[in-house]
């Protein structure tokens, strides 16, 4: 895991990379994501448990594979992990692979005031962009990056991809006409 990035501030929380140790807290996290899914499977809790580590396992090797470039960082708020934010820095837009809390730390406000933080600073560097993927299944997120400013570039079957401008927010030159006369 990559464990240098540049510094986003996030109100009330510390980005800190994630380290080895950060696994256990990286798999409740992703069983979290996946719980109300697999509450309606008459599976035993020992099945779904061994069927969650594995799809932890898969994603996890498959996103340091995929993204070597990807800033792995967990989320702390008062000195506790409550969530990730896989993040490339070095595209030319940049990639958010993956965000996501602990079910307590949802609606919150977190998880809108990092991608304010994200887009601050992607504005802040002259980035052009942000671009994601979320899940068609994930209303509440998709909710949240529409109000955020993020547009609908892709669907496919599973995901729909997004992404902002930061030229949206950059004000106006003063010496263009506005249009109102």
């Amino acid at each position: 895991m990559r464990t240098s990035h540049h510094r986003l501030c996030v109100p009330a929380c510390i980005l800190r990379p994630a380290k080895q140790d950060d696994l256990p807290f990286l798999r409740q996290l992703y069983h979290s994501f996946r719980s109300d899914e697999l509450a309606r499977i008459p599976w035993s809790q020992e099945d779904k448990q061994a069927f969650l580590d594995q799809q932890f396992n898969l994603q996890h090797r498959y996103y340091v594979a995929a993204f070597p470039q990807t800033d792995f960082l967990i989320i702390e708020k008062d000195g506790t992990s409550i969530g990730r934010l896989y993040i490339d820095f070095d595209a030319d837009i940049w990639h958010i692979v993956d965000i996501g809390f602990l079910p307590e730390c949802r609606n919150l406000g977190l998880g809108s005031g990092t991608l304010k933080a994200i887009q601050h600073a992607a504005v802040t560097r002259e980035i052009p962009g942000i671009a994601l993927h979320v899940d068609r299944n994930n209303r509440r997120a998709y909710d949240l990056y529409m109000a955020l400013g993020f547009m609908v570039i892709e669907t496919t079957v599973t995901h729909i991809r997004m992404e902002w401008r930061s030229h949206r927010l950059l004000p106006e030159p003063a010496d263009e006409p506005s249009g109102v006369n």
